[in-house]
């Protein structure tokens, strides 16, 4: 039995419209992610004091900000259209035409919180355990917006019944593998994260552990929903059906179980 796709819902890719200019969803999903992982992780230091204060919690979440957008787009410039921004350099800022990378994104952040870390002389893993319980956060909206972009699409299949015809995807239902994705680095690695750092005292008293379980939790989930989602078009597979977004989580994957087993010997 096949079918023949759901029609695809006609949402506005800009929200609010103001004359000629226009707020679009997915930059009110990066503000929506920044602030709820602000007002998130505040509460979190507040329950559970440690290294971390409140404070410090403010000025982190902004040079991770600055991080995220910098290292976003220098790594989607990288890894996924280094010959087209080549060629034209100026496009490197044009942001509101799309394109960020979150494994570009994810660099971006270590190394702002890595210099804020040693600027107010606290462990880095302190802040990045934090950061990592709400990560997914963003990612969950962030996903959402691709989705209501019509970007970022799944492969063509005829089988499953929520398959959907996306406006740019050709007439055709694919896998919506920016829900899939949604779900899995948004929905079900959130509460994972949150659950152990807050209901334990052995996780909390581990630094980088829960950094340690976000990478190798990322690297699963995104590793598995690449076989739904369609290559990027300028890159396609790079080898034996193998995507770029496979091929970044490899590191990821070994890093992320690397500061697993070392965390798990500290306290």
């Amino acid at each position: 039995m096949t079918y023949q796709g759901i029609t695809f819902p006609d949402i506005d890719p800009v929200a609010v419209h103001f004359g000629p200019f226009g707020l679009r969803w997915y930059s009110l999903a990066y503000l929506a992610g920044i602030v709820c992982a602000w007002f998130l992780v505040r509460r979190m230091v507040r329950r559970y004091p440690g290294q971390v204060t409140e404070t410090m919690v403010d000025d982190v979440i902004f040079w991770g900000t600055v991080g995220l957008i910098a290292g976003g787009r220098l790594g989607y410039v990288l890894f996924y259209n280094l010959g087209y921004y080549l060629e034209n350099p100026f496009q490197i800022l044009a942001l509101w035409k799309g394109g960020m990378s979150f494994h570009g994104a994810l660099i971006g952040v270590i190394i702002a919180v890595w210099f804020y870390a040693r600027s107010v002389k606290t462990g880095f893993f302190h802040f990045t355990d934090i950061l990592a319980c709400v990560t997914p956060i963003g990612l969950f909206f962030g996903r959402l917006a691709n989705f209501v972009n019509s970007e970022l699409y799944g492969r063509i299949t005829v089988s499953v019944p929520w398959a959907v015809v996306f406006p740019n995807g050709g007439p055709l239902p694919r896998h919506p593998s920016q829900l899939y994705e949604a779900g899995f680095e948004g929905v079900l690695l959130f509460c994972v994260l949150y659950f152990l750092w807050t209901r334990s005292v052995w996780v909390r008293i581990r630094p980088g552990f829960v950094s340690g379980l976000f990478l190798t939790g990322y690297a699963v989930a995104r590793g598995v929903v690449e076989n739904f989602r369609e290559p990027d078009a300028q890159i396609g597979f790079l080898f034996a059906r193998i995507t770029m977004g496979q091929a970044l989580t490899v590191p990821m994957l070994l890093g992320g179980l690397a500061i697993m087993l070392w965390a798990a010997k500290k306290a």
